[in-house]
């Protein structure tokens, strides 16, 4: 197993970036393919028989327009990180780069599955018992109802392909849990996601995403992305207040001491390093995004990801599905 990781991207690149891909050389057995400045990685890291490093000269800054920098920067890390997919010469790739870049370098060289009209991007919300997969959380600011149709198979397939949850509840996101709720795009998506292969259970609300009540919630990347940041912001929030909390007195510092098993596990199950990163469904391939601040226990762990997705072959079970939504006529699917 060979997953090309995207070396210069990140805000603690190469660095830390380097040191999740010796992790997961050592600690998963997956072969890495370090893609950046040579000279950069090598005063890092030395080639081993399990990590190698490929020469990528160009870098794709954040403020650069993802398609035109991808067309014309093919010498850039993350570029030549898709194309080795691509080419057979590895089966993933991982970024904590420039986001945009990397699904439009997902989307021009490997191209989308047939019949997918958008690919769509991941998002984990932990909750009591799990997490919840959250689509699509950026990939695409506007959506057609037939999108959101897709963004639920995609969603539901990964759930039960990538995560084993049998039978997966998909729900769609509304302001309120009557099929009458919702603006004119989820109106006009219920119907499709009634008649589609998948345990559609409705309308699901914003405070759903953390009960445990649904495995899978689909929405437009606008709203999705919104969401994703804002559970984000707030579970430092409240991991700040409760450190305050804590600290204020020497009975709270006591009660911490006691209820410091309890508060490792909550502020695990809201750490995305656990998570490492999050597959762009729809590409005809293993691409895995991770966030920009990633360190090296992050991409370790997304680099874990992409190989478990190559070896589910995820692609394919995503294309059946898809296939499945056409057969059956729940919407409309474009080749």
């Amino acid at each position: 197993m060979r997953i090309a990781v995207d070396a210069m991207g990140g805000d603690n690149a190469p660095s830390e970036i380097v040191k999740g891909a010796v992790m997961a050389a050592e600690e998963l057995g997956i072969r890495v393919l370090l893609l950046g400045d040579e000279s950069r990685l090598r005063e890092e890291v030395q080639e081993t028989a399990k990590l190698r490093i490929v020469h990528a000269g160009e870098v794709i800054g954040m403020s650069e327009s993802p398609v035109s920098a991808v067309r014309r920067k093919k010498e850039s890390s993350i570029v030549k990180a898709v194309q080795m997919v691509k080419d057979g010469m590895a089966e993933g790739v991982v970024s904590a780069g420039h986001t945009g870049a990397t699904m439009a370098a997902g989307l021009l060289i490997l191209g989308r599955i047939r019949g997918v009209e958008r690919p769509a991007l991941v998002g984990m919300i932990p909750h009591l018992t799990g997490c919840t997969v959250l689509l699509d959380v950026g990939a695409n600011v506007d959506c057609r109802p037939s999108h959101l149709l897709q963004f639920a198979v995609m969603g539901s397939k990964y759930a039960e392909k990538g995560l084993g949850i049998v039978l997966p509840r998909v729900g769609l996101l509304s302001n309120g849990e009557e099929n009458s709720k919702g603006n004119e795009q989820t109106l006009a998506a219920y119907p499709l996601l009634e008649r589609a292969p998948i345990h559609f259970i409705g309308n699901v609300e914003g405070r759903d995403l953390f009960n445990g009540r649904v495995d899978v919630v689909v929405c437009d990347g606008f709203i999705g992305n919104i969401v994703l940041k804002t559970g984000e912001g707030l579970a430092k929030a409240f991991s700040s207040m409760i450190k305050k909390q804590l600290a204020a007195s020497w009975m709270a510092k006591m009660s911490a001491v006691a209820a410091a098993h309890t508060l490792r596990d909550i502020r695990r199950r809201f750490d995305y390093s656990e998570y490492g990163g999050v597959p762009l469904l729809g590409v005809n391939g293993v691409v895995v995004v991770s966030h920009g601040s990633s360190k090296a226990k992050a991409i370790k762990n997304a680099i874990g990801i992409a190989a478990e997705a190559s070896r589910l072959n995820l692609a394919q079970t995503i294309g059946e599905g898809i296939g499945e939504v056409f057969v059956k006529g729940a919407g409309t699917v474009h080749a």
